[in-house]
């Protein structure tokens, strides 16, 4: 039986921490940074952590990390 094939542009977003959460990098932080307050340009610079049934589902798409 084959190996089954990673999701490359999932691996490319997500990663997997030490205890099994699910980072990523947080969304609307590219561009347009006068229009942001500093809270939440503070906000978005950090990874965050999704909830676990998203985490599933990557982890499905995702499974050699």
């Amino acid at each position: 039986m084959p190996k089954i094939k990673t999701n490359r542009s999932a691996a490319k977003r997500f990663s997997v921490t030490k205890g099994g959460k699910v980072k990523y990098k947080h969304a609307f932080s590219r561009h347009h940074a006068w229009a942001k307050n500093r809270s939440h340009k503070r906000h978005l610079r950090g990874p965050g952590q999704l909830n676990r049934t998203d985490a599933e589902n990557i982890k499905r798409l995702v499974l050699y990390l």
